[in-house]
């Protein structure tokens, strides 16, 4: 067997570690969708009316309107809370004596990080479902072909991918898991401060400077467009480009950090 397929096994082991702890302890999956679920109904059933008030062309008062604005934004939130459990379930093996035994076992390196990164997929993927489940039952219009559907799938696959890289990387450089669950929640925070739930233009010019140029206003301006059959030709290379970034950083800066903890 090549080196590939026994790094592909290992990973798959890995995975498969990282899924029982999931079911043993499924109260830890249900928060991380129940908090974008949470914002959902929040931000539509108490300030809809208001926000959807706000928004451009849209008639006082609606709130379907705004649950086609700011679904984008929860989705971008739902894939953020992951990186909190992602960021805390590395530091956990990091400092829990886990890793001298994964070291004098014959695995591949890379596939203890591989696992949590898989797993951490699969988790983002329930919560994804979970937020357009509810969004269609509240009554989210879409005009997204076939082919554009598969743009938001395919941009949020990418998107969660170089978050949980990013999230296993601050976990690697954490001290202990408690400081690795505050890292991820500015990932948390920044759709606030993005076009995930108001207009950009209706910010201040400083704030409005810095919601154009972070990294998820592009990838929230993307998917509204694309459930809008209507992708605008800049937000879609923005948003790849960001998370390409996003996500090689994070795999970068995570092979260099495993492999220094690991050392020692």
């Amino acid at each position: 067997m090549s080196t590939a397929m026994y790094a592909v096994r290992d990973s798959a082991t890995m995975l498969r570690r990282n899924l029982k702890h999931m079911a043993r302890y499924p109260s830890q999956t249900l928060m991380l969708i129940a908090l974008p679920l949470l914002f959902l109904l929040l931000f539509v059933h108490v300030f809809g009316s208001t926000m959807g008030a706000g928004l451009p062309g849209a008639p006082a008062g609606d709130r379907g309107d705004y649950l086609t604005f700011v679904t984008p934004g929860i989705l971008v939130m739902a894939v953020a809370s992951v990186s909190i459990s992602t960021a805390v379930s590395v530091a956990t093996d990091m400092t829990g004596g886990i890793i001298d035994r994964f070291r004098t076992m014959a695995i591949a390196k890379v596939s203890v990080l591989t696992g949590h990164v898989l797993g951490a997929m699969v988790q983002t993927a329930l919560a994804l479902a979970a937020v357009f489940g509810v969004a269609l039952l509240l009554g989210l219009e879409t005009a997204a072909s076939v082919m554009q559907w598969s743009g938001v799938i395919g941009l949020l696959a990418l998107l969660s991918f170089a978050m949980t890289w990013f999230a296993v990387a601050l976990g690697l450089a954490s001290p202990n898991p408690e400081t690795a669950s505050n890292w991820p929640m500015l990932f948390i925070m920044l759709p606030f401060v993005g076009s995930g739930f108001v207009p950009v233009e209706s910010m201040p010019a400083g704030l409005q400077w810095f919601a154009d140029h972070q990294p998820f206003t592009p990838v929230m301006d993307a998917l509204r467009g694309l459930l809008a059959g209507a992708p605008h030709g800049e937000d879609v290379p923005w948003a790849i480009g960001w998370s390409g970034g996003i996500g090689l950083a994070g795999y970068l800066w995570s092979r260099r950090l495993y492999r220094t903890r690991a050392a020692k």
